[in-house]
């Protein structure tokens, strides 16, 4: 099969090379100075330092040619890119089916992934996203991995599930679009959540508290949204929630623990150098909370943290502090 992986982030390359021995992948980005230095050492310097890329990865800054008889695109922008990234797609008069692993909303609609493709390729239906517990350094080093592959067609989720799967890379097919990026999108606020808790040395119960109470908002609001509960007890949901609360590859949770040391959000995102899509996603999960009746009080503690200036320790107090109620 041959790939377009369209987007040289972390999450982009390590795809990209996972795949690349296996099919004639095609790795496009918008800096070509960048793309040049990544085939000249053969290293994504910037974001997989000292992971090898395969010899057979091609790259390209030209969109056009990236696409040139595709039999798959894989967008792996982060969620602000993508309507830039699916508008420049929209101009061509056919495509061949796409996938999507960015984890979050669009800043300001609200608009999950699969909303934004079907208003800038409405006529576009062989569709999909990627999503689940994983972390792009590890993929990039060729670790087990396992992922779920979503589409509301399901002869092509299977298709592409067992098409995709490389030796250590392993792909469920799934009919949950909805779901699986609810998954994605949510557990990234969980994370940071999880970051202030361990920065702030509140010991392994907190933790354990947290992680489980915050998979309980998640699904409390994917399944009002449309996603099926048994999603979130799944790869795209409880397991890529255990890998970002727990793993200190997460840019969500790093974003937490120095949160919790004081550190400003500014200050830490530009010292990050990576896209922590949890940050912008809060204040969205908020927003719909709000106007869906759902009772998120982690989610809401977090937001308060990042856009009120709430002390981590204020917030860890104000939740403790609420009134007792059953649990479920």
């Amino acid at each position: 099969m041959k790939l377009a992986v369209l987007g040289a982030g972390a999450w982009g390359t390590a795809l990209a090379a996972g795949w690349a021995p296996q099919h004639a992948t095609t790795l496009w980005g918008r800096n070509a100075a960048a793309l040049d230095a990544m085939q000249a050492s053969g290293v994504n310097a910037r974001y997989l330092p000292g992971c090898p890329l395969p010899d057979t990865l091609r790259f390209t800054h030209d969109l056009d040619h990236a696409l040139d008889q595709a039999d798959l695109i894989v967008v792996a922008v982060p969620s602000s890119g993508l309507r830039a990234t699916l508008a420049a797609l929209a101009s061509r008069p056919a495509l061949p089916p796409l996938l999507w692993v960015c984890k979050g909303f669009e800043p300001g609609s609200r608009k999950l992934p699969h909303q934004l493709v079907a208003e800038l390729l409405p006529r576009h239906t062989q569709t999909g996203v990627l999503s689940g517990p994983s972390f792009a350094q590890e993929v990039a080093q060729g670790y087990p991995t396992a992922l779920t592959l979503a589409c509301h067609n399901t002869d092509l989720a299977q298709h592409l599930a067992e098409t995709l799967s490389v030796q250590r890379l392993r792909i469920y097919a799934h009919d949950d679009v909805i779901g699986v990026e609810l998954g994605g999108a949510l557990k990234n606020v969980m994370a940071i959540a999880t970051g202030i808790c361990d920065g702030l040395r509140l010991g392994h119960n907190a933790r354990a508290a947290l992680v489980t109470r915050g998979l309980a908002e998640m699904t409390r609001l994917g399944v009002k949204l449309g996603g099926h509960f048994e999603t979130f007890m799944g790869l795209s949901g409880l397991g890529d929630l255990i890998l970002t609360t727990t793993g200190d590859l997460s840019r969500n949770r790093q974003v937490g623990l120095r949160l919790a040391r004081g550190q400003r959000l500014d200050i830490i995102l530009d010292e990050l150098g990576h896209v922590a899509e949890g940050v912008t996603t809060t204040r969205e999960v908020i927003a719909l909370a709000d106007e869906l009746g759902v009772d998120m009080p982690i989610a809401r503690a977090v937001c308060q943290v990042l856009c009120e200036q709430l002390l981590a320790a204020q917030a860890v107090d104000a939740l403790l502090n609420r009134e007792i109620k059953a649990e479920f």
